[in-house]
């Protein structure tokens, strides 16, 4: 069985000038999974994604995409992959299929092939209904849509989304997500760039966080957070039963650090099991509980306990790049 990682690198330095966007950059993707690369804007994100896909050359290090490396042989690279980069590539004058059908004849399908794959994609990413109409006529959920489906035309076995939903509303989003699940359940391997915490969450077989150009910390989401503590009840109180109640709770469990002055923070073992033991002991001591709620660690609690600061979105390209052009589509 071939064990050859989808996606490989050891070591990747990348400068701009005297600006180090990738520093000591290490990252396994195995095939057929989907990879979360999360981080700020600045931390090296789309530089990496650019490396991959064989748009930028690294100072020192190596790279492989389906084991061929991305400088000596980025030919066979380009073949086996589609990029989406953080603003859709497609040409605005050009109907919705024909910028598809463009770029199928442009990577040497047939006309009537071309055409053929542009109807199929249209459906599947639900833009049949606009198919004829002009790009510059359509929202940013759809032109991402398009975008994606451009990326498709030639089955690319490793698909690389850079930010693919920064910007869009929830329901737009959401069926970016539903497709990346769709796409990997085929066989292909995603490799997603993006900074929002519940996105990767919710799609990512495996994490990296990176923060200057470095990965801090990797592995399935639910393993890194678990290796920040385990979950906790959070009691609100009544007036001035918060001392009292920290008394009973330091006997069942470590206390957190409070919110405020009306909650209890205790860290629990073994999650919603060790609920009935906490409500028993507040109760025989009298103590009134208005609310509880069971709160387990987020990849934001990851983020800060690796980096020191919480991971903040925002919508505009990252700092390290924000004076090149996107780049053309591999």
């Amino acid at each position: 069985m071939d064990e050859t990682p989808a996606i490989l690198a050891e070591g990747l330095v990348k400068d701009y000038g005297t600006t180090r966007a990738l520093s000591g950059f290490d990252l396994t993707v195995p095939a057929g999974t989907v990879y979360g690369l999360l981080g700020p804007n600045g931390a090296g994100k789309t530089t990496a994604v650019r490396v991959f896909a064989t748009l930028l050359r690294p100072n020192r290090g190596r790279a492989q995409v389906l084991g061929h490396d991305v400088v000596t042989e980025a030919d066979q690279v380009r073949r086996k992959i589609g990029l989406t980069g953080q603003y859709a590539a497609l040409d605005e004058y050009l109907t919705g299929r024909a910028n598809l059908i463009m770029i199928g004849e442009l990577g040497r399908l047939s006309g009537r092939e071309a055409k053929r794959r542009a109807d199929d994609l249209l459906e599947r990413v639900d833009l049949t209904y606009a198919a004829d109409r002009r790009v510059g006529g359509y929202s940013g959920g759809m032109k991402r849509r398009l975008d994606l489906a451009a990326a498709l035309v030639h089955e690319p076995r490793v698909l690389f989304l850079d930010e693919p939903t920064t910007g869009l509303d929830p329901v737009s989003r959401k069926t970016i997500w539903e497709e990346v699940k769709a796409l990997n359940e085929d066989g292909t391997t995603v490799f997603l760039t993006t900074q929002y915490l519940e996105e990767a969450d919710q799609l990512a077989d495996n994490v990296g966080i990176i923060d200057s150009g470095r990965i801090v910390a990797k592995g399935t989401p639910e393993t890194l957070k678990g290796e920040v503590g385990h979950p906790h009840v959070e009691l609100l109180l009544g007036e001035g039963a918060v001392p009292e109640a920290e008394r009973v709770c330091r006997e069942l469990g470590k206390l957190l650090p409070p919110k405020d002055g009306k909650r209890v923070l205790l860290e629990v073992e073994h999650g919603a099991a060790d609920i009935p033991r906490v409500v028993r002991a507040l109760d025989e001591a009298g103590i009134g509980v208005e609310s509880l709620e069971l709160v387990r660690p987020t990849l934001d609690d990851v983020f800060v306990a690796k980096t020191g600061h919480h991971l903040e979105h925002e919508d505009e390209q990252e700092d390290e790049e924000s004076g090149d052009e996107e780049p053309a589509r591999a």
